[in-house]
């Protein structure tokens, strides 16, 4: 049997103190180890792919900071570049050489968009995106799909209804039922519900938002005709395409999921990986489109931090890395030899477990058959992911805390890394299923 990890005591404690200060222990909710087992891992260093935590247990990382980390904890060159900026100072409230740089690095590789605006998270980033959206247009609806997140805006924090095509059920206390009605949701992969959606109501839509690889429900990989029919219909109907790229930007492809299916969005948000591990997003568009951005135009949009140096410098530096040809070939060659790893074992034993996978992004689905909508995933099944996460906690292996995420992995994640991580990851299967 493989090392097994049994203190967590240290975490326990400062788990134990942060109850006193932030809801629930914690400043983002699944953080707080609630559909799993144990107190949440306190973490304390990072290198490579493997992280510390207080109680001096190591781990192989496939959380990554929820994405951005895709070059792996404390890169070199982002470190170097971010002390270096530190010590000229971190914030101005005014331009910088830093941001422009990286707003050219972006544009210079990136097809679909034309400009750019940098915000802190990608929730402003969809936030601005929504309100750009409705000031082109002067429409007011937005829909969105059963499954897709996009971040904690009250117009997008909603759930279906009743019926086919529906408008929105707020999932949250704290956001009038008037914010939630703007927003029709349907579910994805189906052109019945959005054939209807438009039909009933395309003079009020200012815009569709979808996820194109969506990475936040689990991994619902769309088939690409079905994105591309979005694209057609909503041209036919003039309502804009939002993609909301803040998972897949920069992480399938430098030009995200736009340029792996080769979709042209009119409006794109983005995020994680733009910061180097750094609080960034960003949406873009065509010329035409930003010029409704203040001060070009009427949508107003600020922030005292966007752009702010120490992380314009932290995403540059990451994202020359990026640029450079074959990574994206190569992180998605490691990932695919892990993801064979462990589907070939799970095969061989017949466990009803399949790993979806795109870029370095993979999931760990406790079914049998590929799922493409959330209302397909049994959330019963979550609790053979308690099991596995419980198990490679033990084995020094960290997914994040909840069997609806996904898992990536990073440039640092190396062959013997991952073959590490799969033997681990298999052994651990085999108990999660000795127990049904």
């Amino acid at each position: 049997m493989s090392k097994t990890i049994n203190q967590r005591n240290n975490s326990a404690a400062h788990f134990a103190e942060a109850k006193k200060y932030f809801p629930g222990g914690v400043n983002s909710p699944v953080r707080a180890f609630k559909s799993v087992s144990g107190p949440p891992l306190f973490i304390r260093s990072g290198s490579g792919c493997r992280i510390m935590d207080e109680d001096d247990n190591e781990y192989l990382d496939f959380c990554c900071s929820w994405g951005p980390l895709i070059l792996g904890h404390d890169n070199e060159l982002i470190r170097e570049e971010v002390i270096a900026t530190v010590r000229k100072g971190t914030s101005f409230g005014t331009p910088t050489v830093l941001g422009n740089k990286l707003g050219k690095l972006i544009l210079d590789h990136n097809r679909f968009i034309e400009k750019i605006r940098f915000v802190s998270s990608g929730t402003e980033a969809v936030m601005s995106a929504i309100r750009l959206a409705r000031g082109a247009t002067g429409k007011s609806k937005i829909v969105k799909f059963e499954g897709c997140y996009h971040g904690h805006v009250d117009s997008l924090l909603v759930k279906a209804g009743s019926g086919l095509a529906t408008f929105g059920e707020s999932t949250s206390a704290g956001i009038p039922e008037p914010f939630a009605r703007e927003t029709l949701v349907i579910p994805l992969n189906d052109l019945e519900a959005l054939d209807q959606v438009l039909e009933d109501h395309a003079d009020d839509i200012a815009g569709i938002i979808i996820e194109p690889v969506p990475a936040n429900n689990g991994l619902l990989l769309q088939n690409p005709c079905f994105l591309l029919a979005l694209r057609e219909r909503c041209y036919a109907h003039g309502v804009l395409l939002i993609f909301d790229e803040v998972i897949s930007g920069f992480r399938v492809g430098f030009e995200g999921a736009a340029g792996l299916y080769h979709i042209q969005p009119d409006i794109i948000t983005y995020g994680k990986i733009i910061g180097g591990g750094m609080p960034v997003g960003a949406y873009g568009a065509s010329h035409e489109m930003m010029s409704n951005i203040a001060p070009d135009g009427p949508v107003y949009q600020a922030g005292t931090l966007s752009a702010n140096p120490v992380a314009m410098s932290a995403g540059y530096a990451a994202l020359r890395q990026l640029a450079a040809p074959g990574f994206f070939a190569d992180q998605e060659y490691r990932t695919k030899y892990f993801i064979s790893i462990l589907q070939d074992y799970c095969a061989g034993k017949n466990y009803p477990v399949h790993f979806p996978t795109i870029g370095s992004i993979f999931w760990i689905a406790f079914a049998q058959n590929r799922i493409q909508r959330a209302d397909q995933i049994d959330p019963k099944k979550m609790e053979l992911f308690k099991i596995l996460h419980h198990e490679l906690l033990q084995r020094g292996c960290y997914l994040g805390p909840s069997g609806y995420e996904v898992g990536f992995v990073s440039a640092a994640h190396k062959i013997e890394d991952l073959e590490e991580a799969a033997a681990l990851i298999c052994e651990a299967m085999d108990l999660v299923f000795a127990s049904v």
